[in-house]
């Protein structure tokens, strides 16, 4: 074959080659799978046509278009400290997180042109308006609260960007380091009274159980005294009964009686503190029945040593009453 034949064979070859790529290239175009928890939205000749949910998909080749995916899970987003001035004036730091989610991707590509950095802007302008109308105190003491307004306020206004905004937290709010000083200072104080009031409150305690303590033995050591002579004085009591009941048993005459007496009359004189004794005048009496008694015996004994001397009987004495 000259080569002027061989020129249609080639351009045939070239066209099917040509063909077969082009056919390729828009069976490739017209397959698009989209993974899980995410969204595509499709432009047909400039404008939008549908979502791509997760799956295959079946695109026209060359006319739709596939915008970049829009993640749809629920992201987290940390914002840098902003600078918020309170209703007293001072400037605080605050670090602001953003939980939100995509929940219509149409919404989220053409109502607006960069949701995240509108949904930081928006915390931002949210933050000051709310923070600049509390004072330092209720700042710090009123996160919860600050928390809830922020995200009602956000979420209104995301909701027609397809954007809804779960939750706000506010991670940190640092007041000046003058602030910080004296709330540090006045925090330290408190603690100190608290001590103090907590030490007070420990010793009067102690105190008036110190107190109830001795009471408690003084009332006991004074039912003991009691109950002791009590019973000293009822043994006391049982022994001159007993006594009394012997000598009343063994009827004693008054020869006995006066001896018993002069017995006792030194132990009542001796006492160290015995200055002055005076001797009662039961003592006379008593002097008098012994003498008689002692008398009569020691005439009886010499009568009757003078009988046996001279060799007769002693005389008979009548007996002494």
């Amino acid at each position: 074959m000259t080569p002027a034949q061989y020129i249609p064979t080639i351009v045939g070859w070239v066209l099917a080659i040509a063909i077969a790529i082009f056919v390729i290239v828009a069976i490739v175009r017209a397959i698009r799978i989209i993974p899980q928890s995410t969204a595509g939205v499709v432009e047909r000749l400039g404008r939008y046509h549908k979502t791509l949910m997760p799956g295959l998909n079946i695109l026209v080749p060359f006319i739709d278009r596939v915008r970049p995916l829009l993640d749809m899970r629920e992201q987290v987003v940390t914002f840098p400290p902003q600078p918020v001035i309170t209703e007293d004036n001072l400037t605080v730091s605050i670090d602001t997180v953003v939980y939100f989610q995509v929940n219509d991707a149409r919404a989220a590509t053409y109502e607006i042109a960069n949701y995240l950095s509108a949904v930081e802007q928006l915390t931002i302008t949210t933050l000051r308006n709310v923070v600049g109308g509390l004072n330092l105190e209720e700042a710090l003491t009123s996160r919860d609260e600050i928390n809830q307004r922020l995200r009602a306020v956000l979420d209104e206004a995301t909701g027609k960007w397809g954007i809804r905004v779960a939750r706000v937290e506010l991670k940190a709010i640092d007041p000046p380091l003058s602030i910080q000083d004296s709330m540090e200072k006045q925090m330290r104080a408190e603690r100190d009274r608290r001590a103090a009031i907590l030490t007070a409150e420990g010793t009067k305690q102690s105190e008036i159980l110190k107190a109830e303590g001795a009471r408690q033995s003084a009332i006991l050591t004074a039912e003991g005294d009691k109950q002791a002579q009590v019973l000293r004085a009822e043994g006391e009591a049982q022994a001159i009964q007993a006594v009394f009941d012997s000598i009343h048993k063994g009827n004693p005459d008054d020869k006995l009686l006066a001896y018993q007496y002069l017995l006792t009359l030194p132990k009542i004189a001796d006492s160290a503190s015995s200055k002055l004794w005076i001797i009662p005048s039961e003592f006379t009496d008593a002097m008098k029945g012994l003498t008689g008694a002692f008398g009569g015996k020691i005439a009886e004994a010499a009568a009757a040593a003078r009988a046996a001397e001279s060799g007769q009987e002693p005389p008979l004495t009548p007996p002494t009453p």
